[in-house]
């Protein structure tokens, strides 16, 4: 093992998690993750991609480190970063002009996730155009790299010029080789991201770049997962990117972003979080059974992507945050759904014991060898998303008369659900789960029922031998 290597191992067994540091495509069930050394490895954790408002070394990384060990302190082992955000640009003016502060900043961030068992997935660009454009609004990132442009002495003329010359392909190859010199071998990377949202770029030619890049990445970075992503699924015609996207050669995690916006133009998008998740999960898998779907990137915004929603506000319990981790996995996905707005909402209300909840639903399960198959039912206003395997069974009950039209918007508190009974036919142990109060309890299944004492919002049932 490398010196890095022993330090991340050393790190994950002080917090008793598995040593070998790389996450890999299980070879049991390629729908889940494990790790090199054939732990599974379930990524537990949400976007933390820069820091908004501070600017100076020390105060960044002393942000970042609190956010990584709220994380792992809470069940967290996995988080994103967006390298082409100001702190680790490596090209803050011209292509190939490398910055050996933002080199120093990535091992600094790097060496933060080493020390409390975080995974990281690096995504590498972000911009969509090459003429100036401010961000969009207060601690966001410009979209554009006007120095990379022929109007500031760059030598590209717009972005098709990028994505289609040589001369475009061979800048970026000499990125991909700077960071694999340094950190090919360096266990706290989960993957390598090509581009965020790279659909949304003003110009053509990137659907060609991705296919071209993607075995360029992995051959570079054989130890990490390689990945593409796309911008919000909240309209018809994303489904054609997504499914050539999602299922190109070389792209080994099907990726899928979507938002609660109530200016998309899919109906599912302005309803419950829950159904909006599990309906992103879903249409990924419907591409290609068989391999890792995550929902990487999932909140709410003002209409089109507007800024921050402004409901956050009022979410001070995590209601959201709750659904979104909750329903993407317990619908087949390779883990948890990936929150945005980590500072104008999780970090905000303090709800990183969402994540520790979620921890706690699933712990002792190892998903590659259940080979889970997922449902759907609904019993008396209760949606059941349901994964049954071969020795386990996990439930996540939501009660459907509240959401966050009714609690969130129109400030009605969640009304606790009444003791009921579902209907029951698995064999073994039953244990309930309470993640808003952190409440084991046993079950009780007796002629074809399940009983459920009065709960508010939504549970957890687990059956079968780990019960």
């Amino acid at each position: 093992m490398t010196r890095r290597e022993l330090l991340y191992s050393a790190a994950l067994a002080a917090q008793g998690k598995p040593g070998r540091a790389f996450v890999r495509v299980s070879r049991a069930d390629q729908r889940y993750f494990e790790l090199s050394d054939g732990s599974p490895f379930i990524p537990i954790g949400n976007n933390i991609c820069w820091e908004r408002y501070l600017t100076e070394e020390k105060a960044v990384l002393a942000k970042m480190e609190g956010r990584y060990r709220a994380l792992a302190a809470n069940g967290g082992n996995f988080t994103r970063l967006w390298l082409s955000s100001p702190f680790y640009d490596l090209e803050p003016g011209r292509p190939g002009d490398f910055n050996a502060g933002s080199a120093r900043h990535l091992e600094q961030l790097l060496a933060i996730a080493r020390r409390h068992g975080i995974r990281v997935k690096l995504c590498l660009e972000h911009f969509r155009s090459m003429d100036y454009a401010p961000p969009a609004f207060p601690g966001s990132v410009s979209m554009s790299r006007a120095e990379f442009g022929t109007g500031k002495g760059g030598p590209f003329a717009d972005m098709t010029h990028y994505f289609t010359s040589q001369e475009g392909k061979e800048a970026f190859l000499r990125k991909l080789d700077f960071y694999a010199q340094r950190w090919k071998d360096e266990p706290a990377i989960f993957g390598w991201e090509l581009w965020n949202e790279i659909n949304a770029v003003r110009g053509k030619g990137w659907i060609e770049w991705t296919t071209t890049m993607l075995p360029e990445l992995k051959r570079r970075f054989p130890n990490h997962l390689a990945m593409q992503s796309l911008g919000s699924f909240d309209r018809e015609g994303a489904r054609e990117y997504y499914r050539g996207i999602s299922t190109a050669a070389g792209n080994e995690v099907a990726q899928i972003h979507r938002y609660l916006d109530l200016g998309a133009q899919l109906d599912v998008c302005k309803g419950p979080m829950d159904v909006l998740a599990a309906d992103a999960v879903r249409e990924l898998q419907s591409y290609q059974p068989g391999r890792p779907v995550v929902l990487s990137e999932v909140g709410a915004v003002e209409p089109r992507h507007a800024g921050p929603w402004k409901l956050y506000e009022r979410d001070a319990r995590g209601t959201l945050l709750h659904d979104l981790l909750f329903a993407p996995f317990f619908c087949g996905a390779a883990g948890p759904g990936q929150a945005w707005h980590w500072d104008h909402y999780v970090e905000k209300h303090n709800l990183w014991w969402h994540f520790g909840r979620f921890a706690e639903a699933i712990k002792g399960i190892d998903p590659r060898s259940e080979r889970f198959e997922a449902s759907f039912s609904e019993q008396d206003s209760l949606r059941l998303y349901t994964l049954r395997g071969r020795k386990n069974t996990l439930l996540w009950v939501r009660d459907a008369q509240s959401d966050w039209r009714t609690e969130i918007a129109e400030g009605r508190p969640a009304a606790p659900r009444r003791a009921t009974r579902l209907s029951w036919s698995e064999a073994g142990g039953v244990r309930i789960y309470d993640p808003w109060r952190n409440v084991w309890s046993r079950g009780e299944a007796r002629r074809g029922t399940l009983g459920l004492a009065e709960f508010q919002r939504s549970v957890v049932i687990r059956a079968g031998r780990q019960a």
